[in-house]
């Protein structure tokens, strides 16, 4: 039961972590999101985005804080 409650107390900081970051630099991280490599399909009627080195970034940035988290812990 200690370990559920210690894996609801590192997602619930994370949120709280993401929150801060996208609160106070979000007008800092308006090129996220329009990075080379992500797709973008804009047709008259349909339009398609997928922000596919942006997925590959936030990927790397948890994969390292995940890392980060089982070393200390």
């Amino acid at each position: 039961m200690k370990e559920i409650a210690r894996i609801l107390i590192v997602a619930g900081g994370s949120l709280v972590i993401g929150g801060l970051v996208i609160y106070f630099l979000g007008d800092r991280l308006k090129g996220f999101g329009h990075l080379p490599g992500d797709i973008r399909v804009e047709k008259p009627g349909f339009s398609f985005y997928m922000p596919l080195t942006s997925m590959l970034l936030v990927s790397a940035v948890l994969s390292m804080v995940a890392w980060l988290v089982r070393k200390l812990f």
